[in-house]
C-alpha cells in the first residue's frame, strides 16, 4: 500500500532544494564570472574583427579562424606547441617515477632525499624561471661554468634556435618532477601489503616485482599525471615569458603565448585572432583529453 507524499514532505523537499542551491551560489557566481562568461565572450570575439583599439569592428565569421590555418607562422605555434609537450611530460613523469622506486628502497636519509626531491613543488613558476634564467646565462651561468672545466666553450642555452626549445622544457621538467613526485609516492605507499607479500613469496623480486605487481596498481596516479601534466604544459607561460619571450626566432612561441602576444603584447589588441587562437587551444585540449580517457583509461587497473 503505497502512501501518497504530504505536504509538509513537499516542502521539506523544497526547503533542501532551496537550501542546496543557497550553498551552491557562491560558487556558481565565481564560475559564470572567471569561467563561463570569458569563454562565451571569446566564441564571440573569435568570429569577430576588431579595430586598432581592440573593440569589436563587426562580425565576420571564420575569417580568424581561415587565417589561422593559412599562416605559416601558427603551424609553427603549433608544432612548438606539441613538441613542448612531449619534451615536457613523459620526462617528468618518468623521472618522478624513478625517484619514487628509489626512495621506496630502505637507504639512510630517505627522509632528507624525499623532501629534496619533492622540493620543486614549493617553487611558483615565477622563482623557478628566474632561478634557470641565472644559470643558463651565457656569460655567468652555473651550467657554463661547469662546461668550462672539461673544454666546452660557452653555450648560449636560450638564444641558440636548436637549444632553447629543449632548454625551456628541461625548466620545466624540473618544476614538474616536485608534484608528479608526491603523486607517485602516495600511490605506492597505499599499495597492499599483502599483495606484495605474496608476490614475493611467489618469487617475484626487483625489476620483475615493480613491472608486474607495482606498475599495475599505480596505473591510476600514473593516468591522473598523464592528463593532467599534458594540459598544464599546454598552457604553459610563466616559464617561456620569462626565459626566452618567445624567442628565438619563434622557437619557443607555444599556442598560449601566441596568444599574449596577439592581444596584449607590444601594444597589440588583435582579440579576435586571438579568441581564436584560444578556442583552437580547447580543442586541442579537449581532444587530447578524450582520446586518453578513450585509450589510456582502458590500461588502468582501479583496484
Amino acid at each position: 500500500m503505497s502512501v501518497a507524499p504530504t505536504a509538509d514532505a513537499g516542502r521539506s523537499r523544497r526547503t533542501g532544494s532551496l537550501l542546496a542551491f543557497a550553498y551552491l551560489l557562491p560558487a556558481l557566481v565565481v564560475f559564470g564570472i572567471f569561467i563561463f562568461w570569458p569563454l562565451v565572450k571569446s566564441v564571440m570575439l573569435s568570429v569577430q574583427g576588431t579595430d586598432i583599439l581592440g573593440n569589436p569592428s563587426g562580425f565576420v565569421g571564420f575569417v580568424n579562424y581561415s587565417k589561422l590555418f593559412t599562416d605559416d607562422g601558427f603551424l609553427q605555434v603549433l608544432w612548438v606547441t606539441f613538441a613542448f609537450t612531449v619534451l615536457t611530460v613523459l620526462p617528468s613523469i618518468a623521472i618522478a617515477l624513478f625517484l619514487a622506486l628509489l626512495l621506496q628502497s630502505r637507504i639512510r636519509g630517505v627522509k632528507f632525499f624525499r623532501t629534496a626531491f619533492a622540493l620543486p613543488f614549493a617553487f611558483s613558476v615565477a622563482t623557478a624561471s628566474v632561478i634557470f634564467g641565472v644559470l643558463f646565462n651565457p656569460a655567468s651561468g652555473v651550467l657554463n661554468g661547469l662546461l668550462s672545466y672539461i673544454g666546452v666553450g660557452k653555450v648560449n642555452w636560450l638564444t641558440n634556435p636548436d637549444l632553447a626549445l629543449w632548454s625551456v622544457s628541461g625548466a620545466t621538467v624540473w618544476m614538474q618532477i616536485g608534484y608528479n613526485l608526491l603523486v607517485i609516492s602516495a600511490g605506492l605507499g597505499a599499495l597492499p601489503d599483502d599483495v606484495l607479500e605474496a608476490a614475493r613469496l611467489d618469487g617475484a623480486s626487483g625489476f620483475r616485482l615493480q613491472r608486474s605487481i607495482v606498475m599495475p596498481l599505480i596505473t591510476p596516479q600514473l593516468f591522473f599525471l598523464v592528463v593532467v601534466g599534458t594540459i598544464h604544459s599546454l598552457q604553459s607561460f610563466g616559464q617561456i615569458k620569462i626565459l626566452t619571450v618567445g624567442g628565438p626566432e619563434g622557437r619557443t612561441t607555444t599556442l598560449v603565448y601566441s596568444i599574449y602576444e596577439q592581444a596584449f603584447a607590444n601594444n597589440n589588441s588583435n582579440y579576435g585572432y586571438a579568441s581564436a587562437q584560444a578556442m583552437v587551444l580547447l580543442l586541442i585540449v579537449l581532444v587530447i583529453t578524450a582520446l586518453q580517457f578513450g585509450v589510456l583509461e582502458r590500461r588502468v587497473f582501479y583496484r
